[in-house]
């Protein structure tokens, strides 16, 4: 302030009072407050449920959770300012990686049977990949085992090689979890060797469940599998280089209870994958043929009386859709699901 010249004169010569210069002041500190409350909540939620690569739009819905209880809320927008402000904005890189898929075998390939499948409800197509992890000097690999319609991670291996025995112990773990045993199931994969092998293939049909297999060099006919790959390397500190065999373990069983069990989706309407697949328990079975506006009103009754409010979104919203699409198809075919 100069010496000579009174505030009063100052704020008279910028067209504002004494009383609004004081106010800005104010505002300006109680906006730093604020953003550095967000950004105190940021690394706690991301610390509380494990996950230290969790983005903003992730991020949003949780941190306005908090801020509602004292009626206070953050744009997407500030917030994504804020984390950036911060230094908490997630920033990825690329590495080199090894080849996980060996297609040049002999032995059967299936043809790919989801390209136009309607989703309906969870265990009706579950989606299989390999992905690697680097634990000191060397890679081990990760077979992971996901349902297409609720994003659950059903089962998962690390394995030290690419031999077919992680693959295996992966379905094994996915089949004891199924919720809905008597449900059709397809599994859907890469052409890979391991799960083109006899003793993968025989395990499935043991199990009455559907091969499907992506073209050759088609990655993104299994694109779900390569999302869930990401989410968990990406977010969940499994693309670092890892110190032990024992400690990438504890970090893939850790990484793999939180991604099913606390983090959101946003194609699940906010819910989380458990959440999902429980929510599915909650309404009828969909296989007893109804037709035309009988069918979804059905559903629609049925979503609005029996499932909690974020459950009554998921499925209403995704259960609707679908049947009318299945509803049409039988108008023009004159034909039964």
């Amino acid at each position: 302030m100069h010496p000579q010249i009174g505030l009063s004169l100052l704020c008279g010569l910028l067209g504002f009072s004494r009383q609004a210069f004081y106010k800005s002041i104010q505002s300006k500190t109680s906006r730093l407050s604020f953003h550095a409350i967000v950004a105190d909540l940021v690394v706690e939620i991301r610390s509380k449920i494990n996950n230290e690569k969790l983005g903003c739009r992730k991020l949003h819905p949780l941190i306005n959770e908090q801020l509602s209880k004292q009626g206070l809320s953050v744009g997407r927008d500030q917030l994504f300012e804020i984390m950036n402000t911060y230094g908490l904005k997630v920033r990825s890189r690329k590495r080199r990686k090894p080849c996980t898929t060996d297609n040049t075998h002999g032995f059967k390939r299936y043809p790919n049977l989801i390209k136009d499948m309607v989703l309906l409800k969870s265990e009706q197509l579950m989606v299989s990949d390999i992905t690697y992890i680097r634990v000191k000097e060397k890679f081990m690999y990760l077979s992971l085992i996901t349902d297409s319609w609720s994003r659950k991670i059903m089962g998962y291996c690390l394995h030290k090689d690419l031999s077919t025995e992680g693959p295996m112990n992966a379905l094994l773990m996915a089949v004891a979890n199924r919720s809905y045993p008597n449900r059709r199931l397809i599994h859907h994969s890469d052409q890979g060797v391991q799960y083109c092998s006899h003793s993968y293939i025989s395990m499935l049909k043991t199990n009455s469940i559907t091969i499907s297999m992506a073209s050759k060099g088609s990655p993104h006919e299994n694109a779900l599998a390569e999302r869930i790959n990401g989410i968990l390397k990406h977010e969940y500190g499994l693309n670092k280089i890892i110190e032990s065999e024992e400690r990438a373990r504890r970090m893939v069983e850790l990484a793999v209870e939180s991604y099913n069990s606390k983090r959101p989706h946003n194609s699940l309407s906010g819910l989380t994958p458990e959440q999902a697949h429980s929510a599915d328990k909650l309404k009828k079975d969909l296989t007893p043929p109804l037709t035309g506006h009988t069918r979804i009103k059905s559903i629609a009754v049925k979503c609005s009386q029996d499932l909690p409010e974020q459950g009554k979104q998921l499925i209403g919203l995704k259960n609707e859709e679908s049947i009318k699409i299945r509803t049409n198809r039988n108008h023009d075919n004159r034909e039964p699901d």
